[in-house]
């Protein structure tokens, strides 16, 4: 493969990926649940590690670990399924009447490709930034930023998400709950 169509394999690449992010980010915004649990494989990790205040040399004790630790959530496939099935019973407390959310996703990086440089790649590594806005009932407002990292494997042609770590830039979650998904 040239050089000028590694590239363009590279492009092309990152704008499928960016793609499927943005979809994804629609789906939940429209409430699309069923849909949004589609595009997970079924042996999905979906976490998210605490995050504590800790001295500057002690970088490690930052985050919680995982499969080890107390985490926001640790989740796979089947408790992601049962929470959509829970919010769409429609007397999920949390979510009647249901937020309004708004799902951001910016500075799409692909860390890494399984790809061997001839076929497109089974599996990529890719870290974004997110913003995630939901405005509840009259007042409750909840404002999320962070970076997610995703293993997106492609199933059948297109892309799955395998695994998503997601990182919150705020040690104390200032929402009430987080039945929402990021």
């Amino acid at each position: 493969m040239s050089i000028d169509s590694a590239a363009l394999a590279r492009l092309l690449l990152q704008r499928e990926v960016e793609d499927f992010l943005y979809g994804e980010a629609e789906l939940l915004d429209a409430r699309r649940f069923d849909e949004w649990l589609a595009l997970f494989t079924e042996d999905v990790r979906y976490w998210m590690p605490m995050r504590r205040n800790v001295p500057h040399d002690e970088p490690e004790r930052e985050f919680t670990r995982e499969g080890t630790d107390v985490n926001w959530f640790d989740e796979g496939k089947d408790t992601l399924g049962r929470r959509v099935a829970q919010i769409q019973t429609g007397i999920h407390w949390a979510e009647e009447p249901p937020s309004r959310i708004c799902h951001m996703v910016s500075n799409v990086q692909i860390l890494r490709t399984s790809a061997n440089g001839v076929a497109p790649p089974s599996e990529v590594t890719v870290r974004c930034r997110f913003l995630v806005y939901r405005n509840r009932v009259e007042t409750e407002t909840d404002v999320l930023v962070g970076k997610r990292e995703d293993v997106l494997r492609r199933v059948d042609g297109g892309w799955k998400i395998a695994r998503r770590m997601v990182v919150l830039d705020q040690s104390v979650l200032l929402a009430k709950n987080l039945t929402f998904f990021i």
